[in-house]
């Protein structure tokens, strides 16, 4: 585990493994604990880095919340970049971590040698654009008069999924697929997640849901950019959007396994995916 000073921020990060640089970049409300079996079935093959985004978890700013940016969360993943690896490393993302890893591709190209964008929320790309802006405005205007809670209800009736990485918490497949009551640890990391919710959909939501990347810079992009969708959530918004970069960028989407947090109860099959496409030489 490590310490990284960064602009209004010090992040948390860690570091399991040993081979090429593995990013790994959480989406929501999750932080590092969330892809710790993943991370796990990685490490014999990588150097998997892990971390808590700024705002979340053990990353705390240096001030009060501010709505938050793509691109500073770009930047801090390429402060981050630069101090574990030695040269350009592998990135994956998930959901607004999805956005994030984008991002980076575009602004430090030469960090990244491929990077698999699964699920990112893109919904300045959707056909129907002008409601997710809508939406944004809604999420604004119920967190300003009524808190988290009506915030979050208005945000997660206009997805309309069935769960996923930033709904439920459902890391290591979730409470449900507990055969024994949680560890402290787990009960440790969903006390955090639960803490992360007010500062998603208060100061992440509404800038990253306005996100749009840059199509051209990716597409003259020297690094290898992978959309992913899940098998399990077609239709939903994040997955719509997958297939919609995929088109842009000329390429296909490959599907992963299971939903918009498919890492978690299919960190097997996740991991042997990721494998392919990402070669150890």
């Amino acid at each position: 585990m490590g310490k990284l000073d960064v602009p209004g921020a010090t992040l948390h990060y860690e570091v399991r493994g040993s081979g090429p640089v593995l990013l790994l970049i959480c989406g929501g409300i999750y932080d590092a604990a969330g892809y710790a079996g993943l991370a796990d079935l990685l490490a014999d093959r990588y150097t998997v880095v892990t971390y808590d985004r700024r705002g979340n978890s053990r990353s705390p700013l240096d001030g009060p919340p501010e709505q938050q940016r793509v691109e500073t969360h770009a930047d801090d993943a390429s402060r981050l970049l630069a101090e574990v690896a030695d040269g350009p490393a592998y990135v994956f993302g998930n959901s607004s971590g999805a956005q994030i890893g984008l991002e980076l591709a575009a602004r430090h190209p030469e960090q990244v040698r491929a990077l698999v964008a699964h699920e990112p929320p893109l919904l300045t790309l959707l056909p129907d654009a002008d409601h997710w802006e809508t939406v944004m405005a809604d999420v604004e205007r119920a967190y300003r008069d009524g808190g988290v809670g009506p915030a979050m209800g208005t945000f997660g009736a206009a997805l309309g999924m069935g769960g996923g990485d930033e709904e439920d918490g459902s890391a290591e497949g979730g409470p449900a697929e507990e055969q024994e009551p949680p560890s402290p640890e787990m009960q440790e990391m969903f006390a955090r997640f639960e803490r992360n919710t007010e500062f998603f959909v208060g100061y992440e939501v509404p800038g990253f849901g306005r996100y749009r990347p840059d199509v051209e810079a990716l597409r003259g992009s020297p690094v290898r950019i992978v959309p992913a969708a899940g098998e399990g959530s077609a239709g939903e918004p994040p997955h719509r959007a997958a297939l919609e970069l995929a088109e842009r960028l000329g390429t296909s989407a490959e599907t992963y396994p299971g939903d918009h947090g498919g890492f978690g109860p299919h960190a097997a099959a996740f991991a042997a995916r990721l494998a392919e496409t990402f070669p150890v030489e």
